[in-house]
């Protein structure tokens, strides 16, 4: 039995129809179970993962844990600590490629993502474990311009020169997975960005090739984009870590693309173009 945290996010929900596919035990944590509208099969369990004690009983006969850095929150260590009494062997953590910043300069850690907190507990919670350290999800596209894109061809953004590795979440979700199913990645830190470093610019164009639309980019002055993002109702800690991670990165990608997901995977890792296409009805009208 798999107990999955963050069941019915972007990671989860394809990690929970990849290990249900592949025959495993699913049990999978939601604040909702009546919505969470996962595959036939899948033990769903209501429940708050950031308060452990709520969830105690679903780790009954559980041999494995996802710990999603959102979903646990800042009860990650108490978590992997009652799992551990519980009987639970493994652990595989999703975090983030710049877990090692300063926890200021880490955007989403202003959206709730606890990255390091779940790193850390799990790897010295005393049991066998992975941590997946992704870089900014593909998905982030639709959030940042999706309106923009139904509504017009221009999309107003700021620094459309800098560049980073967007990974597909199914990417993440498969090797999250084979984590949680075997042990061939047990103790390792895991560095998983996307494939290819495409600026803001690029990837506003791939989405207008996939759609066939002349989509275009138009520059927005960095404290524009700030009241903008904050009348959208985003957090203002968050508006400004995301603003000076921006700023520093310009000059050099943080995360360049890599082959370490395709080394994972056995096959080429899912491009931002790949991502689009399957997304693509999405930024529809």
């Amino acid at each position: 039995m798999i107990l999955i945290t963050g069941a019915t996010g972007p990671v989860g929900r394809p990690l929970t129809a990849a290990l249900h596919s592949r025959g495993a035990a699913v049990r999978a944590v939601t604040r909702a179970p009546a919505t969470a509208g996962l595959p036939a099969g899948v033990e769903t369990f209501g429940g708050d993962p950031s308060r452990p004690a709520s969830v105690a009983s679903a780790l009954d006969g559980v041999t494995a844990l996802f710990l999603h850095p959102r979903a646990v929150g800042d009860a990650a260590a108490e978590l992997v600590a009652l799992a551990r009494e519980r009987g639970v062997r493994r652990v595989v953590a999703l975090s983030a490629l710049n877990v090692d910043d300063p926890l200021d300069e880490q955007p989403s850690r202003f959206r709730g993502d606890r990255n390091k907190e779940a790193e850390d507990a799990a790897a010295t919670g005393g049991l066998a474990w992975t941590s997946l350290r992704a870089s900014s999800f593909a998905g982030n596209a639709l959030t940042a311009w999706g309106a923009q894109v139904r509504a017009g061809d221009v999309v107003r953004y700021v620094h459309p020169g800098f560049q980073e590795s967007p990974v597909d979440e199914r990417d993440l979700a498969e090797v999250a997975a084979r984590a949680l199913l075997t042990y061939e990645y047990t103790g390792r830190r895991l560095e998983l960005p996307g494939p290819q470093s495409l600026s803001h610019r690029q990837m506003v164009a791939v989405l207008g090739e996939v759609l066939g639309r002349p989509l275009r980019m138009a520059e927005v002055p960095p404290e524009a984009a700030v009241q903008g993002m904050l009348r959208q109702g985003l957090p203002e800690p968050f508006v400004r870590a995301l603003m000076a991670r921006y700023a520093a990165h310009l000059e050099r990608p943080q995360h360049p693309g890599t082959d370490q997901l395709r080394a994972v995977l056995g096959r080429p890792a899912r491009t931002f173009a790949d991502w689009a296409a399957d997304h693509a009805d999405a930024f529809r009208a």
